[in-house]
């Protein structure tokens, strides 16, 4: 007797043969199968003519559990379609009832195994010898003979091996530490202090600096004290020094330049006797703020900026820092600095933080570092392996919304900063706004009963309770500058726009 296979959904060409006469038994209840939802469709419509002459009220709940039923019947063959969108029928239900049944449906389809497995194979980079078991990403540090790396320090030849530059040295010194340059000598990852590199690591942490450190009475004569050693810094910063004693500014210096103090004390602990600290920098670099400004927050004491064009941005309160821009503003800072002194009620006000917590952007911007560089760098590199297997062409085609009748639900994709996977998260095109992209992000976190990532580092006074607040919402792939300063949608318009034109748009988003 002859035999013939036959494919049944889910099933290989190694399945058992199936007889002839079972084959065409097997075609017979495909044929009725097929026909059934038009039968039942057909009976709905007998019912309700045969209900005609009954309660309205009850012909319509009657028929909506039957057009229910119907609709359960033929949903999963009408969703099995491919294309970017996906036509669902509607038939009495409820606007939650087409809601869950999208976000299954994506859920589902959108759903992607990736080649790649970075806790098994985890994230490779030559140099020094580390891994970090706590990174949100397998991650390690040093050499593997049987492995290419996925990144190393240095330039180098090598395919598929991602040139990457570190540095916490101003530019201005060091001249292949700005970005551009970096680029154009083939670096393919830039991590400076700039918070327009690709990884950024600035000389801030709440681990390294105790900026919440309580004040202490300040007791010393002299209105600031100064730490400086390098007497031929690229900018007017010995100027500044000088202009401000000659406008009456008592200071005293500990450092190799104007030294007027024995420099052998603790440096933290001898500014907090001081109002005032000189943070001055060797250099006016935008983002280069060193542990001179940051000491000078866990003393206490008001820095007074040469340095950083951007300096408010680093600054934990409005007031809480004077800043010299050009030699001409030293006269208008020296008067500041005596009126504060001279005012209690004032100088107070400019501590203020110390009490009642620094800003939100401040916090913001001290956060990043609860996730260190090195593992900022592995989750930088990992989402750059899944991006370019996403533009593969083997790749799965993802529908990434689904749309029934007049509104589409759109699939979108979200995480925290310095975490990698992403959580999903679905918007309808009737409320594809800013204000539904913040509430839904955070009724997804909250029911996950997440903890941000900075909560253990931050000093207890500024960790706040359980509830989850929401700084900054961005694409994934910009800069923290971009991310923290420069960014934001023009509105809902903006932001339909992006997901409109971005399929399965992927988001970060920092909490506060």
């Amino acid at each position: 007797m002859s035999s013939q296979r036959v494919a049944r959904p889910g099933s290989t060409s190694e399945d058992l043969p199936i007889s002839s006469g079972v084959s065409s038994n097997y075609n017979t209840k495909k044929r009725w199968s097929n026909l059934m939802p038009l039968l039942v469709a057909l009976v709905v419509i007998g019912e309700i003519a045969f209900l005609g002459r009954l309660d309205m009220a009850k012909n319509v709940a009657l028929v909506n559990s039957w057009a229910d039923s119907f609709y359960q019947f033929t949903l999963s063959s009408s969703l099995e379609v491919e294309g970017d969108e996906v036509d669902l029928p509607v038939l009495g239900l409820d606007r939650s009832s087409e809601t869950k049944t999208c976000e299954d449906w994506l859920e589902r389809e959108d759903s992607v195994v990736y080649s790649r497995d970075f806790q098994k194979e985890p994230i490779l980079v030559t140099g020094g010898d580390q891994e970090w078991k706590s990174c949100a990403v397998g991650c390690t540090f040093g050499f593997d003979p049987k492995r290419k790396p996925d990144a190393a320090f240095g330039l180098h030849q090598q395919a598929g091996t991602a040139s990457v530059l570190r540095s916490m040295e101003s530019s201005q010194y060091y001249s292949e530490n700005n970005i551009a340059l970096a680029r154009r000598r083939g670096y393919k990852i830039v991590m400076t202090t700039s918070l327009s590199s690709d990884v950024p690591v600035g000389y801030f942490s709440w681990a390294e600096y105790d900026i919440m450190a309580p004040l202490q009475p300040k007791t010393e004569i002299a209105l600031a004290a100064a730490f400086i050693s390098n007497c031929g810094a690229r900018n007017f910063r010995l100027q500044a020094l000088e202009a401000l004693e000659k406008a009456n500014i008592k200071i005293d210096s500990y450092g190799g330049c104007h030294r007027n103090h024995d420099g052998r004390v603790d440096k933290v602990q001898t500014l907090k006797r001081y109002k005032f600290s000189l943070a001055f920098e060797n250099s006016n670099e935008e983002d280069y703020v060193t542990e001179k400004f940051f000491q000078s927050l866990v003393a206490g004491s008001v820095p007074v900026v040469v340095g950083a064009p951007n300096i408010q941005d680093f600054a934990p309160s409005p007031g809480s820092l004077l800043h010299i821009r050009e030699l001409e503003d030293v006269d208008s800072v020296a008067k500041t600095m005596k009126h504060l002194a001279e005012t209690p009620d004032a100088y107070n006000q400019s501590v203020r933080w110390k009490f009642d917590g620094p800003s939100d952007s401040f916090k913001a911007l001290v956060d990043m570092a609860a996730v260190h560089s090195s593992c900022r760098l592995c989750i930088h590199l990992a989402t750059m392996v899944r991006e370019n297997e996403e533009k593969s062409p083997g790749f799965p085609k993802r529908p990434c919304k689904c749309t029934r009748g007049l509104e589409t639900v759109y699939h979108i994709h979200v995480r925290e900063r310095g975490r990698f996977e992403m959580e999903s998260i679905f918007l309808r095109s009737a409320n594809l706004t800013l204000e539904a992209l913040e509430s839904t992000i955070l009724l997804k976190f909250k029911s996950l009963k997440h903890v941000p990532i900075w909560k253990q580092e931050r000093p207890e006074s500024i960790r706040g309770g359980d509830e989850l607040k929401v700084y900054r919402i961005y694409p994934v792939g910009m800069t923290q500058r971009q991310a923290l300063y420069t960014f934001r949608f023009k509105g809902d318009a903006d932001f339909r726009s992006h997901v409109e034109s971005n399929p399965c748009a992927k988001f970060e988003v920092i909490f506060v």
